[in-house]
Formats: C-alpha cells, structure tokens, sequence
C-alpha cells in the first residue's frame, strides 16, 4: 500500500513539475510581446503628436481675416497688399487712445486750457504728434525688432511675410520720429518756451520706446521695468506734453 501511494505521489509531482516547465516558456513571450507593443504604440503617439506641435501657420486665414483688424493693426487681420495700409497696420491705431486721451486729462488737469480756437489747435497737434507720429514711431519700432520672433510664431505679419521690405520699415521709423520731434518742436514755439520742455520730453520718451523694444536693454523682457517704461510712454509724458508745458500758467 505504501509503494502504491509513493507511485501515485510521484506521478502527481512529475506532472506537476511538466505544467510548471511547460507554462513557462509559454507565458513569457506573452509579456515580453506586450510590453514590446505597447512601448511601439507610445511612440508612435509620441512622434504624432510632436509633428502636430511643429505645424506653424504660414499665412494668416484668408476666410476670417478682417479688414477693420488690419486697419487697426490687432489680431485677425485680412492679408493686404496696399502699401499705405500696410504702412498703417504697423503703427497699430488702436494703440492711440491711451495717448490721446493722456493729452485730454493733461490739458483738464492744467486749470488753464479754454475752448478757443488756439488751445484746441494746439492740443489737437499735440495728439498728432503722441498718437500717430511718436506712437506710430514706438509700435513700427517694436515689430522691426520682434521680426525674428515673428518670422516663428506670426509668420503671416507685415514685415516677416515680405509685404513690406525692411528698407521701407526702416524708412517709416525715421519719417515718424521725425516728424513727432518736429511737432514737439513747433508746440515749443507756438507756446513760446524759453526752454523746449516739449521737445525734449519727446525726445525723452522716443530713447524709452527704443530701450524698451530694443537690444542689448530691452526693457519689455524685464516684468518691473518694462511696466514702467510703458506707462511713462503712454500716460505720463502726454500728461505733461500738454497739461504743464502747453497750459500751466506760473501766475
């Protein structure tokens, strides 16, 4: 009887022995061709969405492009061909309130301005020269210097789209700094400055626009700096363009 139970007991452990050997080779490739597939199908993904996220637009929506936002010079803008508006859309008018509106509180803040014909000329003139000319002057300034930037993530823009050549840029930012010190200039003797304040707060103004947008300072890629420099641009020096020089009277 013993014998029978020492036969049975190791049939029953050899056989389980055969299962144990037998199973292994069967389960391994299982898991290792898994594994294998899965890190295939992560790559894959991996790539596609790497090839999504390099795809750049090279050229602005024909469909949804507006002809007002290019007139404006903000986002959405139709693709144009005219010079003249091409020249316009750099200067972004709708970045000219802020300055004129500057103007506006300076001569209210003076105590002095009066609705004649004089005053009204000469703040009119004064928010030519902050808006279009030195403002125009700032944002023209800007987009020539974020050209590279630009070229990347707006390809479609102006001046990195060829619409406009750089010599014509270059000749723009010129014409309208000029032009705006020259404003600043004729606001001095039109008030009869003994000293220019008008032209040399301009003049002041137009270095901070070119150290905000340009190297090596670039004062916009400094948080703190940058903030201040923009709000001395486009609120603090209209104030005074015309709130103290143009109306205050030391009486």
């Amino acid at each position: 009887m013993a014998s029978v139970l020492n036969t049975v007991s190791s049939v029953i452990l050899s056989n389980t022995n055969a299962n144990r050997i037998r199973s292994r080779p069967v389960l391994e490739p299982i898991s290792v061709s898994f594994t294998r597939r899965r890190l295939k199908i992560r790559a894959t993904e991996t790539d596609a969405n790497e090839a999504v996220k390099s795809q750049a637009p090279d050229k602005a929506p024909a469909a949804s492009g507006s002809n007002f936002n290019q007139l404006l010079g903000i986002k959405g803008a139709a693709q144009e061909t005219n010079k003249w508006k091409i020249r316009l859309q750099l200067t972004k008018p709708v970045t000219w309130p802020p300055l004129v509106w500057g103007v506006v509180c300076g001569a209210a803040a003076s105590g002095n301005f009066h609705w004649n014909l004089e005053d009204v000329a000469k703040s009119i003139v004064c928010m030519m020269m902050s808006g279009p000319c030195l403002t125009g002057y700032t944002q023209t300034l800007n987009d020539w210097y974020d050209r590279e930037i630009d070229a990347i993530n707006e390809p479609y823009r102006p001046i990195p789209s060829g619409a406009i050549s750089e010599n014509e840029v270059i000749t723009q930012i010129w014409v309208l700094l000029l032009g705006g010190l020259g404003l600043a200039g004729i606001l001095d003797v039109w008030a009869g400055h003994d000293f220019p304040i008008v032209f040399y707060l301009a003049l002041g103004g137009s270095l901070l626009s070119y150290i905000y947008s340009a190297p090596p300072l670039k004062l916009k890629q400094n948080g703190w700096i940058g903030n201040f420099a923009l709000g001395a641009s486009y609120i603090s020096l209209p104030w005074y363009d015309i709130g103290y020089p143009m109306c205050y009277c030391p009486c």
